[in-house]
């Protein structure tokens, strides 16, 4: 028997758009963030169903309620504990960490610090609002 070669339905930005409100505030640049975000996305070429952001405590952290994909909304300071760990248990995702300063830099520093040292392939946007 021959291996068939699985086609991938061709994404678009609209695909990674969610219809209910985004709440940041106007001026925030997580606006921008998510639209590039949306806009690289499919072309990563991989399925929508194997990509999950992960998320702490913050406003940077609302962003999996922002995107249409698999999302988890963990707690403050462990969302890359929470990303490793889905990574480990299923290589063929697509992680993504979706953090602030705050969370990423002071509660979650140690974890931080590990998802490097153990170069989990992950990908971890940080937002920096200097809080």
């Amino acid at each position: 028997m021959s291996a068939e070669k699985q086609t991938i339905p061709e994404l678009t930005k609209q695909d990674f758009k969610v219809t209910n409100p985004v709440k940041w505030c106007a001026g925030c640049s997580g606006h921008s963030i998510l639209s590039t975000v949306q806009s690289i996305l499919p072309e990563t070429g991989v399925e929508k169903e194997k990509i999950v952001f992960v998320s702490g405590i913050g406003c940077s952290s609302r962003f999996p309620y922002y995107i249409n994909t698999y999302g988890v909304h963990g707690m403050h300071g462990r969302a890359a504990a929470i990303a490793s760990g889905i990574k480990v248990a299923n290589p063929n995702l697509s992680v993504w960490v979706v953090t602030g300063d705050g969370d990423m830099m002071a509660i979650g520093g140690n974890h931080f610090i590990h998802i490097l040292r153990r170069n989990i392939n992950v990908n971890i946007l940080l937002f920096n609002n200097k809080i």
